[in-house]
């Protein structure tokens, strides 16, 4: 059965190449837009206080098959296929193609070359610009505005290390379905970093525990390495060293860097097993 998170289909309405797949009343083709807020949230229902699913950056681009004309259209993230309800004012039409990312883990856009004015926007890792020129210390985008060139990279600059990336947002407030620095879930905290590092990664703990690495077998948990990734039912860690992991996790509503043996035992004693330990490499 097509998972449903990735598959934009309802009962009333469905995507066109998803036609003789799945029964829908009608299918349409879909329309691409741009994410133009720093963070746009993707929800389950067409409601501001409905649950967060995932969220998109700015940049991202987004397949639109229906509007509700309330304020709400509902779509497919083109980055990692989820699906949701997102605000319409948070897209735009797609212009130039992004030629850069923000690198840092947060920065400010400045209305001109000046770290004196006020900012603009608050953009997060991950999000997508399209650099015009360069003006000094700043790399000015196509609407104008102007960041830190030390906080923006090529998109194909990458991250040698995705841990280190992940270890960037200690401290950083537990956030269900969240995946900025203001805000971030376990698997967002995976996704985010591995995507700096330039390796694809699906949006939750359980579709990452089927389409990424190789499970290690008993003896191979004996030692674990830096990178490997411990699942539970709903959960994910990274592996740090031999001794810690680091995770977004809601018992200490933070990523927080933890004993790996004692995050087990607590895990444990709330009634979760681990259920697969995947090395990537």
């Amino acid at each position: 059965m097509d998972d449903p998170r990735l598959t934009p289909a309802r009962p009333d309405l469905a995507a066109k190449y998803l036609e003789g797949k799945v029964k829908a009343a009608r299918f349409v083709t879909g329309e691409e837009f741009c994410v133009v807020d720093a963070i746009a949230p993707l929800r389950e229902a067409p409601a501001a206080d409905a649950p967060l699913l995932t969220q998109a950056l700015k940049g991202e681009r987004v397949t639109i098959y229906d509007r509700n004309g309330e304020g709400f259209a509902w779509g497919q993230l083109n980055s990692d296929g989820y699906v949701g309800w997102i605000p319409d004012a948070a897209l735009g039409k797609p212009t130039a193609a992004p030629t850069h990312k923000v690198t840092a883990l947060r920065t400010f856009a400045f209305p001109a070359a000046s770290i004196k004015l006020p900012p603009v926007d608050t953009l997060s890792m991950g999000a997508l610009l399209t650099v015009a020129r360069e003006d000094g210390a700043f790399a000015v985008t196509r609407e104008g505005w102007y960041l830190p060139r030390r906080h923006v990279g090529a998109l194909e600059a990458m991250e040698k290390d995705f841990v280190a990336v992940a270890e960037k947002f200690v401290g950083t407030p537990y956030l269900w379905g969240g995946k900025s620095s203001l805000g971030i879930d376990c698997s967002g905290l995976v996704q985010i970093a591995l995507n700096a590092a330039g390796t694809g990664c699906p949006r939750d703990s359980d579709m990452q525990r089927d389409g990424l690495g190789r499970a290690l077998n008993p003896s191979e948990t004996q030692t674990l390495q830096r990178g490997d990734l411990i699942f539970w039912n709903g959960h994910v860690a990274i592996v740090r060293d031999g001794d810690t992991i680091v995770h977004a996790n809601a018992h200490h509503m933070a990523t927080e860097i933890e004993n790996t043996l004692e995050a087990i035992a607590r895990i444990k004693a709330a009634g979760s097993e681990v259920k697969s330990i995947k090395r990537l490499a």
